[in-house]
Order: structure tokens, then sequence, then C-alpha cells
């Protein structure tokens, strides 16, 4: 019921139903406590307070002399009925008189319960009851021993324990009343305060479901409204944030869904590439080994050019395919990099001495006349690279002409320049050597087997390396370069 109540109010009613129901139910406690629990602590604080009144009236008898006055005082401290009476029962003192209802009424009292108190009497001099008679109501009576074998007896009437229990119930109810009123219309009007702030984070927040984020929350106080207004702002900046990275991030992702469809063209291009690649060889090997296989030949020297013919182009196909692995490797990052430092000198050194044996019928002069220069990078990946600009050197170097690998420093990096006479790179054609496949000139790439992927995995790998490469037309041929990182001191600059 209270949550259906509640369901479709405001927050200033739900805050000031909410007081009036918690006002209700302390107030309704308070009076239940009242009218159930009230009388029995007036009873026990009473009992309490009429066992010092006794004791106050024997510290009197203890005295030589025993004065009116004093028992008087006494009684009209507290309130009390006493009376007071020798060993042979003649009254010695009495508040109202010999003849008072209350000196009949008590010696009846006495009489009645007599039995009932006397072993409390015997234990600790006095005895406490509670007693209800015609003529006097409902009271807390004590009877005790005084010093000199008197008898004492204090009464006081439980009426007004119960009128105070009725009045106070009463009391607390019209008060709680007015309070709840009161309580009602105050939290209403000072509500406004709490509900405000809620209001306009509310307004903010319904701002920020549409994206828009410049609205901004007053946070004005240090309480808990304040700092969650302080979050609020916060979220509200984050939440841009991260809504204009999410929109760069779809952007990237739109761009990855461009670029896989364009590597999926690539992978087909790339397939039809091999395939072409692959044909002439392929073609070649299965007419040279069936004329083999029909003992078309009858000399021993065509059929040792035929088998000649199948191991070289097998050896072709064998080199593009071991090529394409490391490329793929490369390009997707299968072959990680593992940075040394080494001495590329001597590296270099070996590979110059392997090509010069593979020139010497050309006539080709290799120089080669550096210093011992250390490098980091990594040693196989690099030895790959100058392999390919060397293949690509001597494949296009012109006869009697020259190939010069050098050195020079390029800020922090060593740049490594291969140098070949022959005919420049048509401009055109300078940015396409890099794509898979793509040849300058096919009939020459055919004639030493190239295949055109050598360029391909020296880009690969460079990029791996994060240094730059290239190629550029220089005075009398062509010099390709790439970067490595230096570990010795600059010496010349390129």
């Amino acid at each position: 019921m209270r949550k259906k109540l509640l369901k479709n109010r405001s927050v200033r009613v739900k805050m000031t139903l909410m007081l009036i129901i918690i006002m209700t139910s302390v107030i309704l406690l308070s009076v239940l406590i009242n009218l159930t629990m009230l009388k029995t602590y007036y009873t026990v604080k009473e009992k309490k307070t009429i066992k010092e009144s006794y004791y106050q009236i024997q510290k009197v008898f203890q005295k030589d002399t025993v004065r009116k006055n004093d028992v008087d005082e006494i009684a009209k401290t507290y309130n009390y009925r006493v009376l007071i009476s020798d060993g042979s029962g003649t009254i010695v003192y009495s508040s109202e008189g010999e003849k008072s209802l209350m000196y009949k009424s008590l010696w009846n009292i006495l009489n009645e319960n007599l039995d009932k108190i006397s072993n409390q009497i015997k234990k600790q001099g006095y005895a406490v009851m509670t007693n209800t008679n015609k003529s006097m109501g409902t009271s807390i009576n004590l009877m005790g021993y005084l010093d000199g074998d008197y008898t004492v007896i204090i009464s006081t009437p439980m009426e007004s324990i119960q009128t105070s229990a009725r009045l106070s119930g009463q009391f607390t109810m019209y008060v709680g009343l007015i309070l709840i009123i009161c309580g009602a219309v105050a939290m209403y009007l000072y509500s406004r305060q709490f509900t405000r702030p809620i209001e306009d984070m509310a307004k903010a927040a319904n701002q920020m479901s549409h994206l828009d984020f410049d609205v901004k929350v007053p946070t004005g106080s240090d309480d808990e409204l304040g700092r969650l207004g302080a979050s609020i702002n916060e979220l509200s900046s984050k939440l841009e944030f991260t809504i204009s990275e999410l929109k760069t991030a779809n952007n990237e992702l739109q761009k990855d869904i461009e670029q896989k469809v364009q590597i999926d063209e690539m992978r087909k291009e790339f397939l039809s590439h091999v395939s072409h690649e692959l044909k002439t060889p392929i073609a070649l090997i299965q007419g040279y080994s069936e004329g083999l296989k029909d003992n078309i030949l009858d000399d021993e020297e065509s059929k040792e050019f035929y088998c000649d013919v199948i191991a070289d182009e097998a050896k072709k196909m064998n080199r593009m395919v071991q090529k394409l692995l490391t490329l793929n490797q490369i390009e997707f990052g299968n072959n990680q990099v593992n940075m040394e430092r080494f001495d590329i000198t001597e590296m270099i050194r070996n590979m110059v001495e392997s090509s010069k044996i593979l020139v010497e019928k050309q006539g080709v002069k290799i120089i080669f006349d550096e210093p011992e220069t250390h490098v980091w990078a990594d040693e196989f990946m690099i030895e790959e690279v100058v392999n390919n600009y060397l293949s690509n050197a001597r494949n296009h170097v012109t006869d009697d002409g020259i190939i010069k690998v050098s050195y020079c420093h390029h800020g922090n990096d060593v740049r490594i320049k291969v140098f070949n006479t022959g005919e420049h790179i048509p401009q055109e054609d300078i940015d396409k050597l890099w794509v898979k496949f793509y040849k300058v000139d096919k009939a020459r790439t055919r004639e030493y087997g190239g295949s055109g992927i050598g360029l391909s995995i020296v880009e690969a790998t460079m990029k791996a390396h994060g240094k730059d490469y290239g190629v550029a037309n220089v005075e009398g041929g062509v010099e390709f370069y790439f970067d490595v990182e230096s570990a010795d001191s600059e010496s010349v600059q390129c």
C-alpha cells in the first residue's frame, strides 16, 4: 500500500509523507509505551522512593530524642501517609491523626496481609506491597520495624500514578499531532532545498541521454548532493570523452573494414599473380618431363638439356615459394624482430664475396670498403634485405659496370646504400617497385628468374623495424638504401 501511495508522487511529497508516517509511528509507539509500561515504571520507581523514606524515618528513630517535626518533614517531602505505633499498638504518630480514615484502613490492610508480609519483615525488617481497599483505593504500602520496638506503615495512593500515566499519554498524543502537522509543513517547504539539486541532476541526466554534455550541475554545497552533482559533471565529461573515443574507434573500425575488403582484393590479386607466375615454370616442367617420359629424344645431350630446364624451373619455383613464405611471416607478424647488436660490415663483406663469383663473367666490379660498424637490428632479417638489394643490383647492372655498397650516418641511424650502374627506373614505376609481383621489365625479369617479391620483403622488413628505405635514380645508375639503428658513434653524415 505504501509503495503504491508513493509510486507516482514527487520527491517533496514522498519526503513529507515519509516524515508523517515515521512521526506517526513514533508517537503511536510512545503512547502505547505510556499506556502499557509507564504505570509499571512509576510503580517500581515509587516503591524505591518509599523505601528511601523508610530509611530516613529509621534514622530519626536511631537518635536519642525523636521529634515529631522530623517525621512530619519526611512525610511532607515525599507526600506520603505515615503511621507509627509502639509495641503495645498505641499510635505514637499519624500524618492524618489517630481517628482518620487512614488510621483504620492501614490497620485493616496490616491485619489482612500480615501472613503474607511476615516472612519479608523477618528477612529485611520491612515489606512492600500493593493493596486495593474500598476506602483508600489502590495504594503502595510499606510496613517495617523501627528501633525501640516501633512499627511504621507508609502509604501512597496509586491513583496519582495512573493519572500521570494517562495524562502523559494524552499529552504525548496531542503534542505529537501538533508536531506531525508542523513537521509536515516544514518538511514540504524545506525539502525544496533538497529537491532543487535533484531536479537539476534529473535535467542534466535527460540532456546527457540526448548526448548533450554541455550542461553542468551546480555544486555549491559540500554534502552528499553536492558530491553527487560533482560526480555527474565528471561522468558527463568522461562520457563525452568516451563517446568521442568510440566515434574515433568507429571510424577506425570502418577503415579496418575497408582495409579488410582491400586485403581481400589483394589476396585475390595475389592468388592471381601466384597462379600466373607458376603457370610458365609448371608448363615447362610438365612439357619437358612428358618429353622425357615419351622418349622423344635419342641423344643424351638433349636429355640432359631437358633435365637442366626442369631443374632450373623447379629452383625458380622453390625460390619464389620461399620468398612468399618469408614475406607472409613478416607481414602478418609471425616473424618477430629480435633486436641485437652485430657487426654489419662483416655480414655484408661475406655477401659481397659471394656475389663477386656470380658476376665475374660479366666483368662487373663490386666495391665495398667500409670500416667495422655495429648496428642494432634483427641480423637475419637485415641479411635478407641486403641479399635482395645485391641480387637486384646483379640482375640490373650493366656489363663491365660497378656495384658499390657504402655507408653514411643519417641522424642516429646508419644508412646502407647499394648502387649499380645501369638504366634509370622510370619515374612512374619507382613507387610500384615494392608491390608484390610488380616488374618493370618483365622480359628481363623472366630471363634471370625474378619473381617480383624480393623488394616486397625489403619493404615488410623495414616496416617491422620502423626504419626508412627507398630507391633513387642517381648519376650513372640506380641506388637502393635502407636505415638501421647505429650502435657506434657517428661518423660521416649523409
